[in-house]
């Protein structure tokens, strides 16, 4: 097993086991994590021994999106740094979208803003029965720029007007019939659920495999790039993040009250 940032990587009989591993944080990807992560996936890539990759969480949260004290931290950054942090996560979500083995999210429990992300951005999501999400953004005066373009490849414009816009608490069998999540697993049932997956990966020819991902990639996106259109969204977030209203909604959320535009006029 190795550790490095935040993530832990075990390696065993093809499946390699990714964890986001700062339960304490609730998972939450600050920039190490987001670093540490993506180059777990590029290792995963270059290693033969590897045939399927799994993302996790430890304890009782998948990921809890990104780290608001870190980006507390980072209230006065300009919008060239905020740019850069924008830049560190639409890397990982690339090379996790179009790394070539088949990539497995192990949904152990919530998922809010850039954790739906991952979902987008892997081949195969199963989540467990009791989790629940939220694209919590906007909440925060911001918006779910750079997981924008993986998330709507799977649950569509029509669905992404009503829950990126109410940030509405939505549970894993909702995220299902929105084709965000592939299965559902029952309490106690996650892990078989997952090595069933895992097995029937494993009988497939690696290169053949490869070649399937490509396929869909070449077909289904004929007319876009999201590598390229999440780089849009980067900037877009980053001059969000130094306007006066993203600076209210996350001085709220750390001041444990509303912000101001939820008073009446």
């Amino acid at each position: 097993m190795t550790v490095d940032g935040g993530i832990q990587t075990s390696i065993a009989a093809g499946l390699a086991r990714i964890t986001i591993d700062r339960p304490e944080k609730r998972n939450a990807l600050d920039r190490a994590t987001v670093v540490a992560l993506t180059a777990a996936l590029e290792r995963c890539e270059r290693d033969p021994a590897v045939r399927v990759v799994q993302i996790t969480g430890a304890g009782h949260v998948f990921c809890a999106g990104a780290d608001l004290e870190e980006m507390r931290s980072q209230r006065d950054a300009s919008e060239e740094d905020n740019l850069a942090d924008a830049g560190r996560l639409t890397a990982l979500l690339d090379t996790l979208d179009s790394i070539s083995k088949p990539t497995l999210a192990r949904v152990n429990g919530d998922g809010y803003g850039g954790a739906l992300g991952l979902l987008g951005a892997c081949d195969i999501v199963i989540a467990a029965v009791d989790a629940k999400f939220a694209f919590t953004e906007v909440r925060l005066g911001i918006i779910p720029a750079v997981i924008s373009p993986f998330v709507l490849a799977k649950i569509g414009e029509s669905a992404a007007r009503r829950y990126f816009l109410t940030a509405e608490t939505l549970t894993a069998e909702r995220l299902k019939e929105l084709r965000l999540v592939h299965e559902v697993a029952p309490a106690g049932e996650l892990d078989r659920s997952c090595e069933r997956t895992v097995a029937a990966l494993l009988l497939a020819a690696p290169g053949a495999v490869a070649e399937a991902k490509r396929l869909i990639r070449d077909v289904g996106r004929a007319t876009e790039d999201r590598a390229a259109i999440s780089a849009d969204m980067a900037r877009r977030l980053a001059r969000l993040r130094v306007r006066a209203e993203a600076q209210e909604g996350f001085r709220a959320f750390f001041e444990k009250r509303k912000p101001g535009w939820t008073s009446p006029p």
